[in-house]
């Protein structure tokens, strides 16, 4: 917890607000341990800044961070669009304690056409190049692999790996049930292929009624020629095109691309619910809650709705696509944020607040989807919360506020000693905290040696924070009980930490969930709380979670270990001849996946050599 200022910290924040110049820019405040408080954008520093010093202060929490500053830092712009741009990436990477953030560790997904001579159709997360063409965002990646299968189904475009086209001699099982044309075997010309590719991009792009009715045209004429098997396969193509049409009622003539976002605000809780329209065609939806709600009052005249808006858009289209259209609920108060996001995608945005028919019809779906996601989530947690107050109870912690309890977990997963690796997941402001989740690589131990294993991993955490309590969890549970506690106070009691921190979750008799016991480190007397125990069942979802997030990445690195060593195994293959399989198929999969014939075709792997392989790898 940050204090107030000091009287001498406050004059200094005073003189340099006194000398901050009439520009455009972006200001931030820091707390007495150089604490990020607030970043906030501004057309005039001066008139801006000192707002906030004024006697009479726009909220009691308001108030309390002005309290707080320390030090101030500004930016000069040359525009408030400039600044706008700032501000929103500053968010972003430094996460403000009394900011609106919208935490999203996954960029949206896209669909990609390959640029190549033979071009395939993939799922594609990252930054968009001009190689290739890039259809989307998508709101998740179901919608991305829905699309890619009405392109197979439709258009019948190869969705295989490289390494697997370039060396197949025969198609795959996708041509034989009618999702591939088999270019990779010559079974299809190659401007037919192209021409297919081409009638996809359309189709993606709201061109749906222009390929359907070339599509029939190409029939009719096949059925003039009587060539009636080629007439049968576009007659399939029709009849599954159609299919998608009639299946997509959200379909509009337009063809426009746009995006519906809806703001819903409860209970100091706000949910945005965000649709995407590409080509015309509705891709579905996605929940998203902001943090640091609980920090956050109506200012400068903008209710909650307003703030949230203003920063989702700020934060999710400072370095993503942005469509021509943007159907908002509530129409942010700010002229800056649309120039700004028209500047930055090159051309114009218009933001409708009021919109008719179809549109209209969008964003009242939007709205109920946001008011449904954001009422489960205040019922979990409410849940979550009383459980929270009862593990603050139990455990006899100083902390009036149940959202500042902090517990990072630890859990210990190897296979019989192979790939050790240790986990760290962090329950914070009443839920699991997934961007701040570690994963350790256990080394220079005895395999299978839980208890050293624990003694290094929390020495690693928490060695740096030595003289640092403040920054300390309230709770470090680690899974197991009185060895793995005992092994746990031995690191903290090197290193200085509080032993009344350390809790171990002892299994009970037989291994029985609800069984499980509390056992302390600082003398207390452990707690059987009962499998109908609240705290329990929070303790419980915060191991589960240690736990799985450590066997999982301890299989990924027991699996791509095993997967090396096995062509390490094969007789007959060396360095020289790795080298060559790894280039010609891409990875140990691959090669795996590749027939004996594929194999024999890399130099210096022999007929029987590569029977060899295929036999060791299956």
């Amino acid at each position: 917890m940050s204090s107030s200022a000091s009287a001498s910290e406050k004059a200094a924040v005073a003189e340099a607000v006194r000398q901050l110049p009439h520009l455009p820019g972006v200001y931030r405040f820091f707390d007495s341990n150089d604490k990020l408080l607030y970043v906030g954008k501004a057309r005039d520093l001066v008139k801006r800044v000192s707002s906030y010093f004024q006697k009479t202060a726009p909220s009691p929490r308001i108030a309390m961070m002005v309290s707080k500053i320390a030090r101030l830092e500004t930016t000069v712009t040359r525009s408030e669009v400039e600044a706008l741009l700032l501000e929103s990436n500053l968010i972003k990477t430094l996460h403000p304690h009394y900011n609106i953030i919208f935490r999203d560790d996954k960029s949206y997904p896209y669909l990609k056409i390959t640029g190549q001579p033979v071009p395939r159709v993939v799922y594609y997360r990252g930054s968009v190049d001009r190689k290739n063409r890039f259809f989307g965002p998508f709101p998740n990646a179901s919608a991305v692999r829905e699309t890619i299968q009405i392109l197979q189904k439709v258009f019948r475009l190869r969705t295989c790996e490289d390494s697997v086209f370039k060396n197949r001699t025969r198609p795959c099982l996708l041509y034989q049930i009618e999702r591939c044309s088999g270019p990779c075997a010559g079974l299809i010309d190659a401007d037919e292929y192209r021409k297919d590719v081409e009638d996809a991009a359309r189709f993606l792009r709201g061109g749906q009624n222009d390929v359907l009715a070339e599509l029939q045209d190409k029939m009719a004429a096949h059925a003039e020629r009587l060539e009636f098997e080629e007439a049968a396969s576009v007659r399939d193509r029709i009849s599954a095109l159609s299919r998608v049409l009639q299946q997509q009622s959200m379909e509009t003539d337009s063809g426009q691309d746009a995006d519906i976002i809806a703001v819903v605000v409860r209970e100091n809780r706000a949910c945005v619910n965000l649709a995407m329209v590409r080509g015309g065609r509705h891709l579905g939806d996605k929940a998203v809650f902001p943090g640091n709600m609980g920090n956050v009052d109506e200012r400068d005249g903008q209710t909650l709705e307003e703030q949230v808006l203003q920063a989702f858009m700020a934060q999710h289209y400072i370095d993503g696509q942005i469509p021509a259209n943007i159907i908002v609920n509530v129409e942010p108060d700010d002229p800056a944020l649309v120039a700004a996001l028209s500047a930055q995608c090159g051309h114009r945005v218009h933001l409708v607040s009021q919109p008719q028919g179809q549109r209209r019809l969008w964003l009242e779906m939007a709205k109920k989807n946001a008011e449904i996601a954001l009422e489960r989530v205040l019922d979990r947690s409410e849940l979550q919360l009383s459980r929270v107050r009862a593990l603050i109870e139990l455990m006899g912690l100083d902390i009036d506020d149940p959202d500042n309890l902090r517990i990072e977990a630890f859990d210990i997963s190897h296979t019989q000693g192979e790939a050790e690796q240790a986990s760290c997941v962090v329950f914070h402001h009443c839920v699991m905290q997934n961007g701040e989740y570690r994963r350790y690589n256990i080394t220079g131990i005895t395999p299978g040696d839980d208890y050293a294993a624990m003694k290094q991993v929390l020495t690693r955490r928490y060695e740096k924070l030595v003289g640092h309590e403040e920054m300390m969890p309230h709770i470090v549970l680690v899974d197991g009980g009185k060895g793995q506690v005992a092994m746990a106070s031995k690191v903290f009691a090197e290193l200085g930490h509080d032993l009344g921190r350390i809790v171990g979750v002892a299994k009970g008799e037989g291994r029985k969930v609800g069984l499980e016991t509390l056992v302390y480190a600082d003398g207390r007397l452990p707690d059987e709380l009962g499998k109908d125990s609240g705290v329990l069942m929070l303790i419980a979802q915060i191991r589960d979670e240690a736990h799985r997030f450590a066997i999982t990445g301890m299989r990924a690195k027991r699996d791509k270990k095993r997967h090396a060593s096995r062509l390490e195994e094969i007789e007959g293959v060396g360095a020289r001849r790795r080298q060559r399989l790894l280039a010609r198929f891409g990875s140990v999969r691959g090669v795996a996946d590749a027939s004996v014939d594929d194999l024999a075709t890399v130099e210096g792997i022999s007929r029987h050599l590569a029977q060899q392989i295929y036999d060791q790898l299956h």
